[in-house]
């Protein structure tokens, strides 16, 4: 009788360097993620201008997910509206959408006036030093602002990375697709199968973002600094304030109230969408991320994310709007302007219209200023003026409020879904799997 085999010994683990790599990956991302950024201001503050060297990493980061952007939005609307059962509820939930992203700038741009008003960050301030920098080009008209949402090219709008425009091709695609039923099937299986692996290449570039954070804090902190905010700090100030206010009052309420949700799981979970706002200071570059977020995290039903957040990535800028809002208040107190309550009225109103036409990409709220300061009498050389004392400082104060245009986009999300059905909730108050 033969004896039993011995179990074979174990092998070594490799000491801390074998445990690292299931540390690292067992730890959460949004964990992950924060320690980039610590280490980041670390860095930044130890390097100072030479942190400059290490830029690379976070722009590799941010080619990355620009990389997704174009074609995760094509896949997943084109996906998303084809499974809609009824075509009628595109339109429903385009209605709630837009409705809904247009108050909340609506209610932005009025904070930021509110707070510039109450604040005063304007005055006093000299800016006899700046150097005028070109303001924005003059305003496109309504009339051609839709009508560069149709392209001419589907193709070529995707390659030049027209957003608008691609979204108006998919949600046509989409819409033939759910209309023609049975026949098309096999595309609708191709779209559904193309979102599926746009999402999980979603997830493998998030496995980079620990470090393209790193990178980008390190860069900020070294070439900026604290002492860069001297200059501007009540300025700086009034938009920390607002961008907290819109955040956690405006977009906590929106979920609290309409949604009749809890807010801590929202805010709880989408901490990965928003440190990607904060250091790529981009909506368009966190979208990948806000839509893995809302349907991962959140319960958002894919009908609802994959229209209402590309929608919002060139619709809905909270954070513009109220920058914008605080700037004219910060520019006419400058230039010693009194504004009078309709001047209140069209400064609310021209921000909230320019809001929308902002590029999703860093610094860009200050090159809409000419349309919104025109309203109140300031000149295109003033107005050049205040471009180019804010634009050396502009970086950080970008970070800042591109948070709240990232809540905004995931909390209507989340309202719309819950009001069509289309939330699971049980996933929305769970504590998402890492």
């Amino acid at each position: 009788m033969t004896e039993p085999a011995k179990p074979a010994a174990p092998r070594p683990s490799g000491g801390m360097a074998g445990r690292l790599p299931g540390l690292w990956f067992g730890t959460a991302l949004w964990k992950r993620i924060l320690l980039g950024l610590v280490l980041g201001v670390v860095a930044g503050l130890v390097l100072q201008e030479h942190a400059v060297d290490i830029k690379w990493i976070g722009d590799a980061f941010i080619r990355l997910i620009r990389m997704l952007v174009v074609p995760l939005v094509f896949v997943t609307i084109v996906s998303g509206v084809a499974a809609m059962s009824d075509p009628q509820r595109l339109g429903s939930i385009g209605i709630k959408t837009i409705g809904l992203y247009f108050g909340l700038m609506l209610i932005a741009s009025t904070l930021g006036l509110l707070i510039g008003t109450l604040l005063q960050p304007g005055a006093g301030v000299d800016i006899s030093g700046a150097v005028a920098q070109a303001g924005a080009a003059a305003p496109i008209s309504f009339g051609d602002t839709l009508m560069n949402i149709i392209p001419l090219n589907p193709i070529a709008a995707m390659s030049s990375g027209d957003v608008l425009a691609v979204i108006f091709f998919a949600l046509l695609l989409g819409v033939g697709i759910l209309v023609v039923g049975e026949p098309a099937r096999p595309m609708q299986n191709l779209f559904d199968a193309g979102s599926a692996v746009m999402l999980q290449i979603t997830y493998f570039v998030m496995e980079v973002a620990p470090f393209g954070v790193f990178a980008l804090i390190a860069w900020v902190m070294g070439t900026s600094g604290p002492a860069a905010f001297i200059s501007v700090f009540k300025l700086a100030l009034c938009v920390l304030i607002g961008c907290i206010i819109q955040t956690l009052i405006v977009h906590g309420g929106l979920i609290r109230l309409l949604g009749r949700l809890p807010i801590r799981p929202f805010f709880r979970d989408i901490t990965d969408a928003i440190v990607v706002a904060f250091t790529t200071s981009s909506s368009s570059a966190t979208l990948p991320v806000a839509m893995r977020v809302a349907q991962r995290n959140l319960g958002v039903g894919a009908p609802v994310a994959s229209t209402a957040l590309p929608i919002g990535v060139t619709l809905s800028m909270d954070g513009t709007a109220l920058y914008v809002g605080l700037l004219a208040m910060f520019s006419a107190q400058v230039f010693g302007i009194d504004l009078t309550f309709v001047d209140y009225l069209m400064v609310i109103a021209t921000t909230t219209l320019v809001a929308i036409g902002t590029a999703p990409v860093p610094s860009a709220s200050l090159f809409i200023l000419a349309a919104v300061l025109s309203v109140i009498g300031i000149s295109a050389e003033q107005t050049a003026l205040i471009v180019g004392f804010i634009l050396p400082f502009d970086r950080p104060l970008d970070m800042m409020r591109t948070v709240p245009n990232c809540t905004s986009d995931l909390s209507v999300a989340v309202v719309v879904a819950r009001s069509e059905g289309e939330l699971d909730e049980a996933s929305y108050l769970a504590r998402p799997v890492e």
